[in-house]
């Protein structure tokens, strides 16, 4: 039995958006900037695909700047804000969880004269409001937070947040990367005071190399590519059209019997935490508090649909993500992005892992397409494996 258990990192692209692919790839192949009608049909699938996602966020979709995936989005909202608004404020507030393609831009900027503020997070990794409120400044220009994190799955009170800081100070940009939330839950931006909003192709069943950044009609962007002025000169570069008809089609079948399909990840989620936490030195991490005890699907629920962060005391993760993999279980030791450049988790750290523990714990990602027998099988290899891997470990 094969089990894919890895959909954080990446999912199975849908039969629909492979097959649009291979329509553009073989026959509307046209470049969308070329007058003639090859190119008319090309630009035709970027209109199509930029309305998909608007009509998912509820926004225009000239709001939609195209990109090559999550962390060029974020690079683009965070630089090009930055750079655009840099006369109003240099303060930067974001959290000690946040990814990588988000972290290092922002220290990019510290390099460049701007201050970063990070607020602290609880175990679960709640950021801790109270903190994000007193840290904003007169000169407070963009606050940068993820709405789900990639590595424990917990989910951010966003609306809340947003509502709060612009009370503080209307014109403060905020910035969500919202590359595992959507698809998870409906976001509004406009509605909600999201004025930047990062998503990528991939880790919702369409292709690689594709993103898309929303961009609020009231924010200025500076660009960080340079060349032929594509995409109202935010976005330089010819389109990677195959890959954004195949990011449309995708948009268009996440939200269909989205309760559903939300309900059913939740209930194996449950199933699989309920009997894992039973077995000696295993920790589930991100949970609130109140969850810790009973596991009901109600406190479950406060956390995203599709992320499971778990320590077992006394294995060495890659010890034990390899073990899974000889039996056909294919999971993670956290971030795709990092998870070959191993250092600590500063999520983990954040949340108060102890380094040990670090060390020994696995991202179990559920999709769509997850089966309860799935889980079963996992959950029968994980007793079966753990006490062996254990008394290797004390030898």
């Amino acid at each position: 039995m094969e089990v894919y258990l890895d959909n954080s990192a990446t999912t199975k692209i849908s039969d629909g958006a492979r097959d649009i692919m291979l329509k553009v790839l073989y026959e509307d192949y046209g470049n969308p900037s070329s007058m003639h009608m090859m190119g008319v049909i090309a630009e035709r699938y970027m209109k199509e695909s930029a309305q998909q996602i608007a009509d998912c966020l509820k926004v225009d979709p000239k709001e939609i700047i195209f990109t090559s995936g999550g962390t060029e989005a974020n690079n683009l909202a965070l630089i090009g804000t930055a750079m655009a608004y840099r006369r109003l404020g240099r303060h930067i507030i974001t959290s000690r969880i946040e990814h990588p393609s988000v972290h290092q831009p922002l220290l990019f900027l510290e390099e460049n004269d701007y201050r970063l503020d990070f607020i602290p997070v609880d175990k679960s990794g709640k950021i801790i409001k109270d903190k994000l409120y007193a840290l904003i400044k007169e000169d407070t220009l963009i606050v940068s937070l993820m709405y789900v994190n990639n590595e424990i799955g917990t989910v951010q009170d966003i609306e809340e947040i947003a509502k709060e800081i612009k009370t503080i100070k209307n014109d403060i940009i905020l910035h969500v990367d919202a590359v595992q939330a959507f698809g998870k839950y409906r976001i509004y931006p406009k509605r909600i005071g999201i004025d930047l909003l990062s998503i990528s192709g991939h880790k919702i069943h369409g292709p690689k190399g594709i993103g898309a950044l929303y961009v609020s009609d009231s924010i200025r962007l500076k660009p960080i590519l340079f060349g032929g002025g594509h995409q109202r000169g935010l976005r330089s570069g010819t389109e990677n059209v195959p890959a954004i008809a195949g990011l449309g089609q995708a948009v268009t079948e996440l939200y269909r019997d989205f309760e559903q399909k939300n309900n059913r990840m939740y209930e194996l989620k449950q199933i699989f935490i309920r009997e894992i936490s039973k077995l000696e030195g295993v920790i589930i991490n991100g949970l609130p508090t109140e969850c810790t005890e009973d596991f009901s699907l109600e406190h479950i629920k406060k956390t995203a649909p599709h992320i499971i962060s778990v320590s077992f005391k006394g294995v060495r993760s890659e010890v034990l993500l390899h073990a899974l993999e000889e039996r056909g279980i294919y999971v993670s030791t956290g971030s795709a992005c990092s998870s070959r450049h191993p250092k600590p988790s500063a999520t983990l750290s954040a949340i108060g892992i102890p380094m040990d523990l670090m060390g020994s714990t696995l991202r179990i990602s559920l999709s769509e397409r997850t089966t309860k027998e799935e889980i079963d099988y996992t959950i029968e290899q994980i007793k079966d494996i753990l006490p062996n891997l254990r008394r290797f470990t004390r030898r």
